[in-house]
């Protein structure tokens, strides 16, 4: 191989770092190496994420920091950003290399020895099936992607454009991929998709997450030491969260009593304008069904603020609704007009400092409700996986861990110590911590046993 030791930067979310890692997987396999350090790269490639505003900056600034690097490297660019806008990076940016689309990854050992610059294949007709995928030092946590694209179309959302429509993984595909995981040592799955929900509808004719999960829970057999012991759900539609979905959540045991939900708002209103297929009622439902049936579920959610012609009414409604509702987890974005999708064609936009002060105002709001959330912990002893060292002394040694409650990169943290006295913990170990104080976002304790 020409040129043998490239680096991996990931932008966005964990579906890109999914790609990543089937990056490193197709590079290794043909005899290349991934290292840590840009400096020491013959290669780098930038997995950029576009989809908002703030989005591509961070990815423009990152490709831009590449270009800098004195060892000179062949610069390659893939991913989101570089399916939508790929034409142009090319023009504006000659120090890029080559650009590949999000479905070109396994011509990339190979691109060296072309003269093009751009490779990009129809999202549509294409899935990355990767042969094998390089894990990080975080392996006792891994992604389990189970379909691409979406066919939801909300107004405001490029990802139909950029990843195609939603194509479900056989899941006979699914499952060997995830018995792969688990004989490495992956302790927490995390399923990801652009909508879960949606899963197996396109190849079996009818919404089959439920059997899926059953399955996943089943690897390894009964015994939780071995197989997965959390299994997490990310980026479920709340109109196709159905009750058989539910009653998996309640009764399989690894099953994470966590659920993301993209919910983006409540006003009627606005959600027929987004394009959604949910309603304030039908919302408020699903939440009701998930707190009934699972008690200590954290639902996680994002709202959208600022979405053309959102009325000071729809907002005080979405303001309402938080407090009333009182999320476990919630992230708040200003709206972002994004070229090419119906809401950025819509003639009533909102000033960008109005919908900033809107998303503001609600995280201000959250910040008490998270800190309230995580008070009601104090005393219990949780479940906790073991991240890393955080410090230590001669007496103490302090860990950084999350419980089920928490995604990683996402949401909090449960800081706890241990005598130093005591077997160090390794990173993927499971411990019970006595909860003893609250911050806004995270947990301190002290380990009470040993699980694993």
């Amino acid at each position: 191989m020409r040129y043998r030791k490239l680096y991996i930067e990931t932008l966005g979310c964990p579906k890109n770092f999914n790609d990543s890692e089937g990056i490193g997987g197709i590079w290794e396999k043909a005899g290349g190496e991934i290292v840590s350090d840009p400096g020491e790269a013959d290669a780098v490639l930038v997995n950029t994420c576009g989809f908002i505003n703030d989005a591509k900056v961070e990815s423009i600034d990152a490709i831009f920091d590449m270009t800098r690097l004195p060892n000179k490297p062949k610069l390659i660019v893939s991913g989101c950003l570089t399916q939508r806008y790929g034409q142009q990076l090319a023009e504006e940016i000659p120090e890029i290399d080559y650009i590949l689309g999000v479905n070109d990854y396994e011509s990339l050992p190979q691109i060296f020895e072309r003269s093009q610059r751009i490779y990009r294949s129809g999202a549509p007709e294409c899935f990355n099936e990767f042969s094998s995928r390089r894990l990080d030092d975080t392996h006792y946590s891994a992604t389990l992607r189970i379909a691409e694209g979406c066919n939801n179309c909300c107004a405001y959302c490029v990802i139909p454009q950029i990843r195609g429509p939603y194509r479900s993984r056989p899941m006979e595909k699914v499952l060997e991929e995830a018995e792969e995981l688990a004989k490495a040592g992956v302790r927490e799955l995390i399923l990801i998709a652009q909508d879960l929900t949606e899963y197996g509808r396109d190849l079996y004719g009818k919404l089959c997450l439920p059997e899926l999960l059953r399955k996943l829970c089943r690897i390894g057999g009964g015994d939780l030491n071995s197989g997965f012991r959390w299994i997490r759900l990310m980026y479920c539609y709340e109109d196709k969260i159905t009750d058989e979905l539910i009653d998996v959540m309640a009764s399989e045991e690894r099953i994470c009593s966590y659920i993301d939900i993209p919910l983006q708002h409540i006003s009627d209103n606005v959600l027929k304008r987004m394009g959604r297929r949910s309603t304030s009622e039908s919302i408020k439902d699903t939440i009701q069904r998930l707190r009934r049936a699972v008690p200590d579920i954290h639902i996680r959610t994002t709202f959208i603020t600022g979405f053309p012609g959102e009325t000071e009414e729809d907002f005080e409604e979405l303001a309402d609704f938080a407090e009333e509702t009182r999320f476990e987890r919630l992230g708040v974005f200003a709206y972002s007009q994004e070229e090419g999708t119906p809401a950025g064609e819509m003639e009533d936009q909102i000033e960008e400092d109005v919908k900033r002060m809107r998303a503001d105002s609600i995280m201000r709001l959250q910040l008490d409700i998270s800190r309230a959330h995580n008070e009601e912990m104090v005393g219990r002893i949780l479940n906790v996986l073991v991240e890393g060292i955080d410090e230590e002394n001669d007496d103490y040694i302090t860990y950084a861990g999350r419980s089920e409650y928490d995604a990683p990169e996402i949401d909090g943290s449960v800081i706890f110590r241990v005598p130093a006295s005591e077997n160090r913990l390794e990173p993927g170990d499971f411990i019970s911590v006595l909860i003893e104080d609250a911050f806004d976002y995270d947990l301190t304790g002290t380990a009470v046993r040993e699980i694993e």
